[in-house]
């Protein structure tokens, strides 16, 4: 088994990665935030389903800017939480692409939340912090990650 080990860290050059290049703390980190996804994508399914199921549930205040009709608004989270829980399935790879994604969906997932404030002001809010934890989570994985390597 040795008389492979060096040839196989050979040919993998300047791109090899171990467990003990990354921090525990990037690793956490991102396992943190994956679950956050999976969260945020799975009460995005949720509230959209209550909207669809009773579209009654929700009062929206006459005139509102982003006024849509509620079943519409509905389908429209249940499809952007399930983008949301692969994206965070997808992070689990730990890749600088699904790193990416991932920032750009929980900012996505952010700002629908933020224009979905008149609809449940509470749970929107409670979103948005959410999506805030997840953005702070995948950004910190570069940090502790080159902070361990040093």
């Amino acid at each position: 088994m040795a008389q492979y080990e060096s040839s196989y860290s050979a040919s993998r050059g300047a791109s090899r990665s171990t467990t003990e290049d990354v921090s525990g703390w990037a690793v956490g980190l991102t396992v943190f935030a994956s679950v956050l996804m999976l969260m945020v994508g799975f009460f995005h399914i949720i509230q959209g389903l209550a909207a669809v199921l009773d579209d009654t549930f929700y009062v929206v205040k006459p005139n509102y800017a982003f006024g849509l009709d509620v079943t519409t608004w509905g389908w429209a989270q249940m499809i952007g939480g399930l983008i949301v829980m692969l994206a965070g399935g997808f992070l689990l790879t730990g890749n600088i692409l699904s790193r990416i994604l991932v920032i750009a969906i929980a900012v996505l997932s952010a700002v629908g939340s933020f224009a979905s404030i008149p609809y449940y002001p509470v749970w929107s809010i409670l979103l948005i912090g959410l999506n805030i934890a997840v953005i702070w989570a995948v950004t910190s994985y570069a940090h502790f990650a080159k902070a361990e390597n040093e």
